[in-house]
């Protein structure tokens, strides 16, 4: 069975796939030898990791580079956070897709949201209608269409979430990422009304796993969460050590 079809049963089971973040090649690694099914490389870790902020600020080719690492010396399915695409053109995006499909990737995230100026805001959902339907015409992949609904404050973000993934499934989505819906009743509405895997992102108010299980949540996942914690506690031991000398800061 081939990496997509392998990613794609994964979304299939009564459990929920636990998908492992990760940003480099070590970090991967360790994410596969803790047992992790999959993997989802993080946009948002990786430009970080790179010197630059989230929002497309670093290049495709910069990603490729990235990713390609990772997926050399991991065994599981790894999925690319592609963010809106790297280009506004349905056909660019589809060749982008393209090389991470011959290299093994099993599968993308896809937003509709776009980042101006340091902000998240709610793009057209046609173009990426447009970009679906230009990468399903040139590569097996599993496309996880990312709504930005909820991230974005829209004044309807359940219905409007709602029609966005039925449109994004008939184009060839084949599963859906909502982030920042954490209501059990905005969730199992969602579900009732859209045919595909529902992937959620982890929050303190985000119910626990074995409700999202009877949701019908198929997977879940913490983009930059775990990356921004080990960053945040690198940061103090870097003052620790610089203000204290003592060589036990960086020895444990």
């Amino acid at each position: 069975m081939d990496t997509f079809n392998i990613f794609k049963a994964l979304h299939q089971n009564e459990e929920p796939l636990l998908l492992a973040n990760v940003w480099d090649a070590h970090s991967a690694k360790l994410a596969q030898q803790a047992g992790y099914k999959a993997l989802g490389s993080s946009s948002h870790a990786i430009a970080n990791s790179l010197g630059f902020e989230d929002g497309e600020n670093i290049s495709f080719e910069q990603l490729y580079f990235v990713v390609k690492h990772i997926k050399n010396v991991v065994q599981i399915p790894l999925s690319v956070d592609f963010e809106a695409g790297y280009s506004d053109n349905p056909e660019e995006v589809a060749q982008y897709v393209k090389q991470l499909a011959d290299i093994g990737i099993a599968g993308i995230n896809l937003e509709d949201g776009i980042v101006k100026d340091g902000k998240r805001i709610l793009g057209n959902p046609e173009s990426l209608v447009e970009k679906i339907r230009a990468i399903k015409a040139t590569s097996t992949i599993f496309i996880n269409a990312r709504i930005d609904t909820y991230t974005t404050k829209h004044p309807d973000s359940l219905n409007e979430s709602i029609a966005r993934a039925n449109l994004y499934k008939t184009a060839g989505a084949d599963g859906v990422f909502v982030p920042l819906i954490q209501k059990d009743t905005d969730i199992l509405n969602f579900i009732t009304r859209v045919d595909l895997p529902l992937n959620v992102f982890a929050t303190p108010q985000l119910p626990n796993y074995e409700s999202l299980q009877k949701l019908g949540v198929k997977r879940i996942s913490h983009g930059a969460k775990q990356y921004e914690l080990l960053m945040k506690k690198s940061e103090e031991i870097f003052k620790d050590f610089i203000q204290s000398k003592d060589y036990k800061v960086v020895l444990g």
